[in-house]
Formats: structure tokens, C-alpha cells, sequence
């Protein structure tokens, strides 16, 4: 990880107020914690999305990219932005395609597979490609977008995120191949059962994560 580029993560994220801390939050992959990352909230800013993409772009500038592979849906705007800006800095031009859940967009990343549609299998067939996401918290979501691209017959090249949570465990040896952070934003994860903030009985935050939907689950396994 680049420290200046670290530096520019963290101001990004906290220029656009995309930092929750203190709260109770389920994330994507079914564990809890206290420190959240609106990636929505970045988003909303297209300069901003711009300068990550950059970012990713200028860190794999010299590396071929042929296409830029992102899980949907905050993923792809990243694929988009780094794919933009690859083919400016390369003068040529770098696709940007994307995976989706095989289970729909409120399934857990462990409950379901990342796959192609619209025939992205075709485009990423023979390339070389790099796989970019916003965050990783235990790294399954990317892991099984590097799968996809593996199973379509596309090389990956490189695994880079922009923020990664648990840098101790989130690794090249758990994604399955060469893997890097933009930047770090250390968020202590917890399964359900061991989780501190259950136990004080702290409110789960359902306006951003899967706290409502993991709510609704909860209510309806009672019924």
C-alpha cells in the first residue's frame, strides 16, 4: 500500500462523510461492527469516483489491462472510472464489464455466487484483467469475482481495492491472487454470536449495511 495514496482514500472518504463510526452495523458478509464505510456516499460525487479510478488506473498503469471486472453494484462504477482512465493513460482502449450476485443484490456475499450476465463471460475470455472493489471486510465478494473471471477464462492480473478492513487477514493467499489496498481503515468484524455490540444491546443501524434486512430475516425465522 502507497501511504500518499492512503492519505488520499482517507481525505475522499471523509470529504464525502462516507465514515460511520460508533454504530451497530451488519455487513455484507453477515458479521457485525461498530465502523462503516458508506461507498454510496462516495459515489454520489463524480469527481470524487473519478480520482479513485485514477488511482487504480495509475497504480496498474503498466501492467496490459485488457478489462476491469468489479462486483455490482457500487463495484461497477468503479470499473468504469479505472477503466476510463486506463485507456487515457494507455491510449487504448480498456473494457469495463462486471459480475452479479446469482442470488439478487440482498443476498449475503456467503449465500451467493458472483457471476456474468449479458455475455461479460465472452468479454473477459483470453484477457488480461483487473478486478477492483470498494471494500473488503473479509474478501469473499472479491474472492468469487476472481472465481467468475477464472471460470470465463479470463487471467487475472491483479485484485486491488480501495479500502481494505482487515489487512492481517484479507490477503492474496484468501482472494486467490495478487491482491493490494489503495487504502486501510482497520474494522474489527464479528460473527453474530460473539458480536460486543449484541450483547450491550446497541440498535443495529438499518439505514445503511444489512441491518434491515438481517432484521427481517430475524423476525420472520420467530414467526
Amino acid at each position: 500500500m502507497n501511504k500518499k495514496n492512503n492519505n488520499v482514500i482517507l481525505d475522499i472518504l471523509k470529504i464525502t462523510r462516507a465514515v460511520i463510526t460508533d454504530s451497530h452495523i451488519v455487513y455484507t458478509s453477515g458479521k457485525h461492527g461498530s465502523i462503516y464505510i458508506n461507498k454510496d456516499a462516495v459515489y454520489l460525487h463524480t469527481k470524487a469516483a473519478s480520482k479513485i479510478g485514477k488511482l487504480f488506473a495509475e497504480k496498474f498503469k503498466n501492467r496490459k489491462i485488457d478489462v476491469v471486472v468489479a462486483p455490482a453494484v457500487g463495484g461497477t462504477i468503479l470499473s468504469q472510472w479505472t477503466a476510463y482512465h486506463l485507456s487515457l493513460l494507455n491510449k487504448r482502449e480498456v473494457l469495463s464489464a462486471y459480475t452479479e450476485k446469482d442470488k439478487g443484490t440482498l443476498a449475503s456475499a456467503s449465500d451467493s455466487e458472483q457471476i456474468f450476465r449479458r455475455g461479460y463471460d465472452k468479454i473477459v475470455k483470453n484477457k488480461r484483467v483487473l478486478v477492483v472493489e470498494d471494500l473488503t471486510t473479509t474478501g469473499v465478494s472479491v474472492k468469487k469475482v476472481v472465481e467468475a473471471v477464472k471460470k470465463a477464462v479470463g487471467k487475472v492480473i491483479a485484485v486491488c481495492v480501495m479500502v481494505n478492513r482487515d489487512p492481517k487477514n484479507v490477503t492474496s493467499k484468501i482472494i486467490g491472487a495478487p491482491f493490494s489496498a489503495l487504502g486501510i481503515l482497520r474494522a474489527e468484524a464479528f460473527e453474530e454470536d460473539k458480536c460486543p455490540l449484541c450483547r450491550q444491546g446497541i440498535p443495529i443501524n438499518t439505514a445503511v449495511g444489512h441491518g434491515a434486512k438481517y432484521l427481517m430475516d430475524k423476525k420472520a425465522a420467530k414467526q
